[in-house]
């Protein structure tokens, strides 16, 4: 599955002039990183780092005439449990004024990209390279601890409520979801869970196809990686268990949520398309972002995914953009 392809990642380049911004801009700005709870080792076990290098960012061209008030944003990987993030290196052409990032709530950090004025033929490139230490992750040690909460948390709301193409309010995701926990009702919560997962990868045959999202994959018992993990989360949210869409380069898959005998959450990864990983997850893809209904200042809509992002002024010329996202060579 390719992003492009299911219009998760295109541009939207407006012609109108965009309004002051509360931002502020620095060059060299440092990203931040999520704030992450320390872990008492009974959620999923984390194996050694894989390094890679990505380079990440913005490459925009002034066509036909000069461009100006040029402001883009990109997703860029951040921390995460299972990942760390180093800035290796930063390529800043001299008409960007500056480069910042900023965090949306749900932890997607967004390079934030300022070009003032772009002669026409000019160039604007910034591109930063980022380090990333990717832990596989393995099944917890003793999963009979870990139950569905019964009280989630306030900030679990999100990961039980409806989202773009999740639709687990539907009466007839509902029924499927009562119907497969009543005839697991004497499994541990770990099993019941799992249940779901397996119903999906046993009913749902993996078939390349345009976004359709959870019922009508349940419908017509098709889908891709999208599909099959969007059916997995509603049902999992149907049966009042938080779960969320994880999203790596060309790919995407589901998180399920927990708590052990201490009260303690753990969010379990489970690769749902393809080979059968339960609670374990090694592809080594940087993780991009968490979630599926996210606020973006510059959007009216709640986003499934967070995409890139181009807008300015009317100038005479009309931008010609490049979003990169480029593995590079391990050194």
């Amino acid at each position: 599955m390719q992003f492009n392809r299911r219009q998760l990642l295109q541009t939207a380049v407006a012609a109108t002039a965009w309004a002051t911004l509360p931002l502020t801009f620095a060059w060299g700005a440092p990203p931040p990183t999520n704030k992450l709870p320390e872990d008492n080792g009974k959620g999923v076990r984390l194996g050694e780092p894989v390094k890679q290098k990505w380079r990440v960012g913005m490459v925009v061209r002034a066509i036909g005439g000069p461009c100006s008030g040029l402001y883009g944003t990109i997703p860029v990987p951040t921390n995460w449990p299972e990942q760390e993030i180093v800035v290796s290196d930063e390529e800043l052409t001299k008409h960007v004024r500056a480069v910042n990032y900023r965090m949306l709530e749900g932890g997607v950090m967004q390079m934030q990209i300022s070009v003032p004025t772009l002669p026409n033929g000019d160039t604007a490139s910034a591109l930063v390279t980022f380090e990333v230490f990717r832990r596989p992750a393995q099944p917890p040690e003793d999963t009979s601890i870990l139950t569905i909460p019964k009280r989630p948390h306030s900030s679990l709301g999100r990961y039980l409520n409806s989202s773009p193409y999740i639709e687990s309010k539907d009466t007839k995701i509902r029924e499927l979801a009562r119907e497969l926990m009543e005839e697991n009702a004497a499994k541990p919560d770990w099993e019941k869970v799992e249940a779901l997962y397996d119903w999906v990868r046993d009913h749902v045959e993996y078939r390349e196809g345009k976004l359709k999202g959870a019922l009508a994959a349940l419908k017509d018992k098709t889908g891709d990686c999208e599909e099959l993990t969007s059916l997995f989360i509603a049902l999992c949210r149907a049966n009042g268990i938080p779960a969320r869409t994880v999203w790596v380069p060309g790919h995407c898959y589901p998180e399920f949520y927990l708590e052990d005998d201490e009260s303690q959450g753990h969010w379990i990864p489970c690769q749902i398309a393809g080979a059968r990983e339960f609670g374990a997850l090694t592809d080594p893809r940087p993780v991009l972002q968490k979630g599926d209904n996210f606020r973006v200042p510059e959007k009216k809509e709640a986003q499934r995914y967070v995409a890139e992002f181009l807008k300015g002024k009317a100038g005479g010329g009309k931008p010609q953009v490049t979003f990169h996202r480029d593995v590079l060579p391990a050194d």
